[in-house]
């Protein structure tokens, strides 16, 4: 891995680039295959204030380069700052290439199925549902009264699959 750190306008004294350094060496717990890293820092005045600008950029192989800017008034938290950002980006980069969403929710639901199926199979119980009995829509009627229901689906005599629900006037409608 190639590093660069460059000052603009500013001196690096050896505990600067000892610093960057080690931040640098936070950025490789991914293994990302990162091919080069490059830190740019630079003083800035304005106003009459002063104030450090720090810029992280990472070339990582199949990527695009990531870059981070970050400014402070002090040199060490404006660093920390960029190395903070840039974590985050790596960690999203690498969980994105080494997981897969919902892939380990899909083998749980296929683990349960197949136990579901095979207690199934050892206990099947027919029965006949109420909702393939044909009613009457006075039947239905009662029904939907009876209970908390909004609506109920239903075969009539004809066989038609009908559905009765409440109206918001109290009245029921029928489809």
């Amino acid at each position: 891995m190639n590093t660069s750190i460059v000052g603009k306008q500013l001196e690096l004294t050896d505990s600067i680039k000892d610093y960057i350094e080690n931040a640098f060496n936070a950025l490789c717990k991914y293994q990302m295959d990162i091919i080069s890293l490059r830190c740019v820092v630079s003083a800035d005045e304005k106003n009459g204030k002063k104030g450090f600008g720090v810029e992280f950029a990472a070339n990582i192989s199949h990527k695009n380069t990531i870059v981070i800017k970050q400014k402070d008034k002090d040199l060490y938290a404006a660093i920390d700052l960029t190395l903070d950002r840039m974590l985050k980006v790596l960690r999203r980069e690498h969980d994105k290439t080494t997981t897969v969403k919902g892939k380990d929710e899909e083998k749980i639901k296929r683990l349960l199925i197949n136990e579901e199926n095979t207690d199934i199979l050892d206990e099947i119980v027919p029965t006949e549902l109420e909702l393939y009995k044909p009613l009457e829509i006075e039947e239905a009627l009662e029904k939907l009264k009876n209970s908390d229901m909004q609506f109920l689906v239903f075969n009539d005599i004809d066989a038609r699959m009908r559905v009765i629900y409440k109206r918001t006037d109290g009245k029921f409608g029928l489809y």
